[in-house]
């Protein structure tokens, strides 16, 4: 069977492919209009970047004086309540980041007269991006097993820490929709499809203007080069011109955005994080808990409280799910990420040996993959270093490779277990889709009554 018969989609896949997508739209929407307002983590900084673009133009800078570390405290203890609120606009902590969200929210913040509502639903349509995208990714690595690229797309989708970020006012969803976008174009590359190079350096480039934490791609996209070309017969020439091509191309989009940091901040905070660790300087200290509890309590604290709040631990980490449901939240999601990850090595054990083209290129996406999820581990442990952030949303930036990683490794065990009833592929997906309802429980039940004023 050819790839392109594979690669076109049954009629049941289409039917939940479009479920899973208005699902995440109605479950988006539904969080964004109800969560307490700012009740995500840094709303109100990132609402002011916003604001401030829309007022006064394109770009602020981070002072001393945005991070107010006892204002905030007062916030989060009062659940944000109206009468809190008279100082609001002066927390601006995130005005170092790169500046192409803000713009575009603050086309929303104009038509809308500034609605906290209105640049949430533009986050959820973002979101909607890296949602349909997981599926195409998906589709294209495995293309005869449609089950694991919707499973995926339906953990994207409804992962409920996630659905919360991707229905608040922050840079995520913007910045996970490029990352999307790479993976895509590198695994067409590798796939042997034509790819520009120049359109990896437009998406590197675009994520320089957006986001820090997913300047992982720079790399990745020479990577993806060099895997490609080792199949080739050509001269290293060849290889060095398409890496300097990208980069080339990357520089002239993202690198304005780099000199104007040094002359903002000096040479050579090229990046804005030295002025924003200056700012911050009172946030909690790494070594000031390891002073007091040791590092083996932080190791564990930093494992289980990552575990926690990567699958749920809604507000400012505020409200974790220990008790919600008897407490089997956390242990439902532990055995379903023992069961990918189980099922993972699994499949890779039974996985044929042969060296056709299709096979090499397939192990060269899963180099991509797990470079991916390992840079965004160790720039998680390196942030973690200096400051006390136990949050698993730092993971998000590599949901999707995790998100494939972890739905293939338990559709392995479905399919071992069901291997003689055919129709049983589908319950992978279906299974990632009852997340829904566990999403739309836990905002009317634990949210909104957890962190309203």
């Amino acid at each position: 069977m050819s790839d392109d018969l594979v690669m076109t989609p049954s009629r049941p896949e289409v039917a939940l492919f479009l479920t899973i997508l208005a699902g995440y739209l109605i479950a988006g929407a539904l969080f964004a209009v109800y969560t307490p307002a700012w009740q995500a983590p840094d709303e109100p900084a990132h609402y002011n970047y916003v604001r401030q673009v829309a007022e006064e133009g394109c770009c602020p800078r981070i002072e001393i004086g945005d991070w107010q570390g006892d204002y905030l405290q007062v916030l989060t203890s009062a659940r944000f309540a109206p009468e809190s609120l008279e100082r609001l606009y002066t927390i601006q902590y995130e005005d170092h980041h790169p500046p192409l969200y803000y713009l575009l929210a603050s086309l929303v913040f104009r038509l809308s007269n500034g609605s906290l509502v209105a640049l949430r639903l533009f986050s959820v349509v973002l979101g909607a991006t890296t949602v349909a995208l997981t599926y195409g990714i998906g589709k294209r690595i495995l293309p005869g097993q449609p089950q694991v690229a919707l499973g995926a797309m339906a953990l994207v989708a409804f992962l409920p820490q996630h659905l919360a970020m991707m229905s608040a006012v922050n840079n995520d969803a913007l910045a996970e929709a490029l990352v999307a976008f790479g993976l895509l174009w590198m695994i067409r590359y590798l796939k042997g499809n034509e790819v520009p190079i120049w359109q990896f350096g437009l998406i590197a480039g675009l994520a320089i203007l957006c986001k820090v934490t997913i300047y992982f791609l720079i790399p990745l996209f020479p990577l993806a080069i060099f895997l490609a070309w080792t199949k080739q017969e050509k001269p290293i020439s060849v290889l060095a011109g398409r890496i300097a091509a990208i980069l080339l191309v990357a520089l002239v989009i993202g690198g304005g955005w780099w000199l104007r940091n040094i002359g903002a901040y000096g040479f050579p905070d090229f990046l804005g994080l030295g002025a924003h660790d200056a700012v911050v300087a009172d946030q909690p200290r790494t070594m000031d808990y390891v002073d007091k509890h040791g590092w083996i309590n932080y190791t564990r604290q930093l494992i289980a409280v990552t575990f926690k709040s990567f699958w749920g631990q809604f507000g400012w980490m505020a409200l974790p799910l220990d008790s919600v449901l008897g407490g089997w939240i956390y242990r439902g999601f532990a055995l379903l990420t023992l069961a990918g990850l189980s099922g993972s090595l699994l499949a890779a054990r039974s996985s044929p040996a042969s060296e056709n083209s299709d096979m090499i290129a397939c192990r060269h996406i899963r180099i991509i993959f797990t470079a991916a999820i390992l840079i965004v581990l160790l720039a998680c442990f390196y942030y973690n270093l200096e400051f006390l952030q136990w949050q698993g949303r730092y993971l998000f930036p590599a949901l999707i490779p995790i998100a494939l990683s972890l739905v293939a490794g338990i559709d392995a065990w479905r399919a071992r277990i069901f291997s003689r009833w055919e129709p049983s592929r589908w319950l992978t997906s279906v299974t990632m889709m009852c997340l829904f309802a566990l999403d739309i429980y836990l905002l009317f039940r634990v949210i909104v009554p957890g962190l309203s004023p």
